[in-house]
């Protein structure tokens, strides 16, 4: 890939929001084309877009991650703690982490807003599991109950979205029970250890996970801290009626819930589980993860003032 000369490169990816993203590649291309300083590359298969960021950092300065979540986290699992900055094009089906980056919500119909964006160091969160596996997350994690929750929604080529989202909520939830998880959490000044049946384990950066649901209400992108959000284990029937609080993020104040702001956590599983990041699904997870905050490890491109 020649790309030295190109100050922007727009990583794209087709496959994004379970293919639709592909309808957008002509929109794309001529927009970046219309600019001698960017060059556009698609991705063809899964973790190439990793492969692309990493090829670019010598001779970009700017990476435009065009997809959604997935997209980002293989963007930010290359370059985090480079000496580059990464946009976002959110084309995917949640684009969750974006929510929280740019809460304003400001319409952009094209990419001309990157080209005199702000920049922002963010935190990431950094995971360490199985003996020698390390990545990075940008916007959520969990394990157990959201991990398979992530996981049925890979499945569901024909939903996208919130809806897909809340579809294999509930499908997972026909057959889930709580699961045992010995947790260290490391506060800003102390330490806080459990040993029970937990229903759902998130760690977030940003606030939304899954289109809606606020899981992080009060997180921060650059407080050197990561939310943790646990419920606490019930009977299933219990869980629908956090559905709603969650998506007003008002389930915090609920005393099922352990929130907290964190520096580390520290979890061990008894039995092999689903743990997904940013929505990318990891199997068979078993023993000790270790989750800390890699403190303003990214630059990232972001709107300078909310809309008039």
């Amino acid at each position: 890939m020649q790309n030295s000369s190109y100050n922007y490169l727009f990583i794209f990816n087709p496959a994004a929001d379970k293919g639709r993203a592909s309808r957008k590649a002509g929109w794309l291309q001529a927009l970046v084309a219309a600019r001698k300083d960017s060059i556009l590359v698609t991705t063809a298969y899964a973790g190439h877009a990793k492969e692309i960021a990493r090829s670019g950092i010598q001779g970009s300065n700017f990476l435009i991650a065009c997809g959604g979540d997935g997209t980002l986290h293989e963007v930010v699992n290359a370059v985090a703690g480079e000496r580059i900055t990464v946009g976002i094009l959110p084309i995917g089906s949640a684009n969750d982490f974006i929510k929280t980056l740019n809460p304003h919500n400001r319409p952009h119909t094209g990419i001309s807003h990157f080209f005199d964006a702000g920049i922002k160091s963010v935190d990431v969160g950094s995971v360490a599991f199985g003996r020698v596996s390390h990545r990075y997350f940008i916007n959520s994690m969990g394990i157990g109950f959201t991990g398979r929750v992530a996981k049925a929604v890979k499945r569901l080529p024909w939903l996208k979205g919130e809806p897909g989202y809340v579809y294999a909520l509930f499908s997972v939830l026909a057959g889930y029970t709580p699961i045992l998880m010995h947790i260290i959490i490391t506060l800003e000044d102390s330490v806080l250890e459990l040993h029970e049946p937990v229903f759902a384990f998130s760690v977030s950066n940003g606030k939304i996970e899954g289109g809606k649901f606020v899981i992080a209400p009060h997180a921060e992108l650059s407080d050197g801290l990561l939310d943790v959000c646990i419920l606490k284990a019930m009977p299933k029937h219990e869980f629908f009626r956090f559905v709603l609080k969650y998506l007003k993020g008002t389930h915090i104040n609920d005393p099922k819930v352990l929130y907290c702001k964190a520096k580390a956590v520290e979890v061990s599983l008894m039995e092999p589980e689903v743990m997904h990041l940013d929505g990318e699904v990891y199997d068979d997870i078993s023993g000790k993860v270790m989750i800390s905050v890699a403190r303003e490890r990214l630059n990232v491109l972001c709107d300078l003032l909310p809309p008039a």
